[in-house]
C-alpha cells in the first residue's frame, strides 16, 4: 500500500468542514485513494482481493485521522457491505446503463473484464439513500453532495443520467483540483518517485527538504530580478499548495500579493508552505497514531444507527487521487 500523500486526503478534509458547518451525516466507501476495494482489485491485475481488503482497512484509519465524527459518519468496504438493498440499487442500475454508454463513457475495449464494466452501478449506488436502510429507512428523497476529484465524473455523470429513472434526487458533485508534483503544475505525482510528493509518513525534515530542493519555483533566477519583476504564484508549487493548507484566506491573498510585487522571495514562501505542511501533517500522524481496530469496527459497523435530521442531504466523501 502507498502511503497517503495530503492530496488524498483533500475530500475528507473539505467533508469535515461541511460536515460541521451544515451539520449533515456522511457515508464514506472505505477505499484506496479513490478505488473501493473491489475497484482496486478488478482494475490492479497484479493484487489480491485479501490485499486490497487490506488497505481498505488502513485507509479508513487515515479517514479517521483527519476527524470525523463517529456519530454521523459510516465508512463502509464494498467487499464487506454490499448486498440486501445495496445489491438491489446495484442491479437498479445495471439495467438503466447499457455497455455502449459505459464503453463510450470511460474508453473501456473489447479486452476489459466486465467487473471494470459493471463497476460503474456499484459506484453509482451509495449515491441513493435507499442503499443504506439501517440509516435512511425506505427514504428515497435524500440528495446527495460528493466531494470528490473530477477524475471521478464520468460515474456520476451516468448516476445523474439515471437517478430520475429511479426516481432518487440526482446527486450533486463538489470537483477538487489536482494537486500539482512537486517538480510544478504540469507534472504528476508518483509513489514510485518519493520526490515527487509531500506523504503523510514524512517526518518534519523530510518535508522541509522536499519543499526546499524539489518544490518548484514561480521565481526569477537572481533576487534582483525578482524583486523587480515578481513571481508567478501560478505555477510556484509552495502557493498552490498553500492554497489547500492555509486556512487564513486574507493572508493567503497577502502572500500572493507579495510574491507577484517581488516583495516576498521564493525562499521565505517556501518557508511559510514548510510550516503549514509540517503542521497539517504532524498533526495528522498524531491523531492516525491513536486510532484502534475497536474504532475503525466501530465506524465501520453495517448494522449501527446514526442520528440524523432527515430533511437535510448526506455527504458521500470521495478521496481524490494523487
Amino acid at each position: 500500500m502507498d502511503p497517503a500523500s495530503p492530496a488524498d486526503l483533500a475530500s475528507s478534509v473539505a467533508t469535515i468542514s461541511l460536515s460541521e458547518l451544515l451539520a449533515f451525516p456522511v457515508i464514506l466507501p472505505a477505499h484506496i485513494v479513490v478505488r473501493t476495494d473491489d475497484e482496486k482489485f478488478l482494475f490492479k491485475h497484479e493484487l489480491k482481493p485479501e490485499q486490497t481488503k487490506a488497505f481498505s482497512r488502513q485507509n479508513a484509519k487515515d479517514i479517521i485521522a483527519c476527524g470525523f465524527d463517529l456519530e454521523r459518519t459510516f465508512i463502509f468496504s464494498n467487499y464487506e457491505y454490499m448486498g440486501g438493498a445495496f445489491y438491489q440499487n446495484v442491479t437498479k442500475i445495471s439495467r438503466q446503463i447499457t455497455y455502449n454508454q459505459v464503453k463510450a463513457t470511460f474508453g473501456f475495449t473489447d479486452s476489459d473484464n466486465i467487473g471494470k464494466v459493471h463497476f460503474a452501478a456499484i459506484q453509482a449506488a451509495p449515491s441513493f439513500a435507499t442503499t443504506f436502510p439501517q440509516i435512511f429507512g425506505t427514504s428515497s428523497d435524500i440528495p446527495c453532495l460528493i466531494p470528490c476529484a473530477i477524475d471521478q465524473d464520468p460515474y456520476f455523470r451516468l448516476t445523474r443520467d439515471i437517478a430520475p429513472k429511479l426516481k432518487h434526487p440526482k446527486p450533486t458533485l463538489i470537483h477538487s483540483k489536482f494537486f500539482p508534483a512537486l517538480q510544478g503544475p504540469q507534472t504528476k505525482m508518483s509513489a514510485s518517485d518519493p520526490n515527487s510528493s509531500i506523504f503523510m509518513t514524512d517526518k518534519s525534515n523530510q518535508i522541509k527538504n522536499k519543499i526546499n530542493r524539489h518544490g518548484f519555483s514561480g521565481g526569477q533566477e537572481t533576487e534582483e530580478e525578482h524583486r523587480r519583476l515578481g513571481g508567478d504564484t501560478k505555477v510556484d508549487v509552495s502557493y498552490q499548495y498553500l492554497t489547500f493548507f492555509l486556512d487564513d484566506d486574507e493572508e493567503l491573498e497577502r502572500l500572493g500579493k507579495e510574491y507577484r510585487a517581488g516583495s516576498l522571495l521564493t525562499g521565505q514562501l517556501k518557508a511559510k508552505c514548510i510550516q503549514e505542511l509540517q503542521r497539517f501533517v504532524s498533526e495528522f500522524q498524531e491523531r492516525r497514531a491513536r486510532v484502534t481496530e475497536e474504532e475503525i469496527n466501530a465506524f465501520m459497523d453495517g448494522t449501527r444507527k446514526i442520528m440524523l435530521t432527515m430533511s437535510k442531504p448526506v455527504i458521500r466523501s470521495e478521496i481524490p487521487a494523487a
